[in-house]
């Protein structure tokens, strides 16, 4: 792929993680604006992020993969946003979802009179509609094996040959693509060509899981403002209903939560957030302690399984953090009285909680309950 110069963000462009505030008519799919809000508050998407814009910079084919629902199609269309191309065509197309017998025609297009029932001036494929712009490719696991060698031969060559065309024609794009699979072990079972992989994973971006990031609490609150279109530090949640959302696993990730954080705010009453008004399969379930909600070991630093002793050694932090949030229950999450026990004022323990990554709703009390005791 060329090099294309270093580009800047669009001050004005559409992309970001959570979802911006939309009229009642169109409230249906989060909308995402620049590249630079995407890491919102998490130490792992910020470093992402920054790598994700260096290899774009440099017209590196970008493979990210990650969970379903992480948001894998949302930083590909950012990095787009991001870079040089952002003027031109950003076309996107789900491997997945193409039956196989037309995946080659969509794909590569095919020349007037290629075959019965073609178009009469024949059909430009994704590929050369994506011409000087990007090529998403989602769920790049899922494409047929056959079309993995059409495609390996595009990215080689930079020219594609339509269905029925006489010769090749020259393309030029930007490679992004996504899979929730490991490719990896695609390559050992024989469903993957190898140098395809090679080819494709130029720059490798893993997107975490929503349970591994710590910004969950600036998620939940930013996605019920954006949806109720109030301010961002305005809050209808209630404290219980938050710690649910915080302590449950969310197989499903942002897309998961984005439709719950919908729901909850179609059905609440007297305009709050409560358990009850949280999905059935929330109001169910039960974290068992408070690890669940506050990991005393922030997703940057997580060490594998030890002995106690050897994991306080190896992180000075635990017991700060086992600390502060024995205050907090004890004060049951006041912060004006947690910050007097622990001999700080108010401005130093909110510092204290964005460093220790201990999500807060500010000045609200936590409900007292056995499950939120510290393990």
């Amino acid at each position: 792929m060329p090099t294309t110069p270093v580009a800047q963000p669009l001050p004005d462009s559409d992309v970001c993680l959570t979802p911006a505030p939309l009229s009642a008519s169109t409230r249906h799919a989060p909308r995402y604006r620049d590249i630079g809000q995407l890491a919102a508050g998490d130490e792992l998407m910020r470093d992402l992020v920054e790598r994700g814009k260096r290899l774009i910079d440099r017209g590196i084919p970008v493979l990210i993969l990650g969970e379903t629902g992480t948001g894998k199609e949302y930083l590909a269309r950012a990095l787009h946003d991001y870079s040089a191309r952002r003027r031109a065509s950003w076309i996107a197309i789900n491997c997945a979802s193409i039956p196989e017998s037309l995946a080659e025609s969509e794909l590569f297009g095919y020349a007037k009179g290629a075959f019965s029932g073609a178009l009469p001036g024949g059909m430009k494929g994704k590929v050369q509609q994506a011409d000087g712009g990007t090529l998403f490719l989602d769920e790049i696991g899922d494409m047929p094996f056959a079309l993995q060698t059409r495609l390996l031969r595009v990215l080689s060559e930079r020219e594609v040959i339509p269905l029925g065309a006489l010769r090749p024609v020259p393309v030029d794009v930007q490679l992004i693509c996504a899979t929730h699979q490991d490719l990896k072990t695609l390559v050992a079972e024989g469903r993957f060509r190898e140098d395809l992989y090679y080819r494709i994973a130029g720059g490798v971006l893993r997107l975490p899981a929503l349970r591994d990031r710590s910004d969950r609490p600036a998620l939940v609150m930013q996605m019920i403002a954006d949806e109720l279109g109030l301010a961002a530090d305005e809050s209808v949640l209630d404290p219980a209903a938050l710690q649910r959302l915080l302590a449950y696993p969310w197989p499903g990730n942002l897309r998961q939560l984005h439709a719950v954080i919908r729901y909850s705010c179609a059905v609440m009453n007297d305009g709050r957030i409560t358990l009850r008004d949280l999905p059935e399969e929330l109001m169910q379930f039960q974290p068992a302690t408070l690890a669940q909600v506050l990991p005393l070991h922030r997703p940057a630093s997580r060490m594998a399984a030890g002995s106690s002793s050897q994991a306080n050694a190896a992180d000075p932090g635990r017991d700060e953090r086992t600390r502060v949030i024995e205050a907090l229950n004890g004060s049951r999450w006041n912060i004006s009285a947690a910050s007097r026990q622990l001999g700080m004022c108010r401005a130093s323990l909110y510092r204290k909680l964005r460093q220790l990554d201990i999500p807060h709703v500010r000045d609200q009390a936590m409900p007292a309950h056995a499950a939120y005791a510290v393990a």
